[in-house]
């Protein structure tokens, strides 16, 4: 009765944390990594007024941003400023860029915008699926003892290491298809 009752509750466990890893993926780098990888049409235009190195809260530079006016593609949005966050390059004064939009500022499909917002998903997500698998390892053990945690904690720390180096290699190849495209 006790084995039953154990797996049970850690198939519950696997619902529950898939389920507020993928919330919290909705919720915070969601909206921003759909409309950088370009998911959907193109909102709208921003022409660009001015490009600058941006900065994190300690100082870090984090890329270029630009600040231009936004038309939106859709007819009885209003025109108004816009951001153009984590831009592809330093563009010109008047260049109009396609974007899409996401809580309240501008994005394009840029190398930079893909490794940060792409790192910051697989990093939320990691921890939520060594989790995961871990409890899943619960519910296939017949004896009611859990599995020893150790192999599930480093596979969750090589998972983090891995999520930084293949966004940076990835962001690395979507800058050089922009750059030759």
């Amino acid at each position: 009765m006790r084995t039953g009752f154990v797996r049970a509750a850690a198939g519950l466990g696997v619902l529950v944390v898939l389920t507020v890893a993928g919330w919290l993926v909705w919720v915070l780098p969601g909206p921003q990594l759909g409309a950088v990888l370009g998911v959907g049409p193109v909102d709208g235009v921003v022409v660009v007024q001015e490009c600058h190195e941006a900065t994190d809260e300690e100082g870090y530079a984090t890329g270029t941003d630009c600040t231009g006016h936004y038309t939106p593609r859709r007819a009885g949005e209003p025109a108004r400023a816009m951001l153009l966050d984590t831009a592809a390059e330093e563009y010109r004064p008047g260049s109009a860029v396609p974007v899409r939009t996401a809580r309240g500022r501008a994005y394009e499909f840029s190398g930079l915008a893909v490794f940060n917002y792409g790192t910051a998903t697989g990093l939320l997500l990691v921890p939520f699926l060594t989790l995961t698998a871990y409890l899943a390892a619960c519910v296939r053990r017949r004896n009611g003892h859990p599995p020893e945690p150790d192999g599930y904690l480093f596979a969750g720390l090589a998972g983090l290491v891995v999520v930084i180096v293949l966004g940076a290699g990835i962001g690395f190849l979507v800058s050089i298809g922009r750059a030759i495209l």
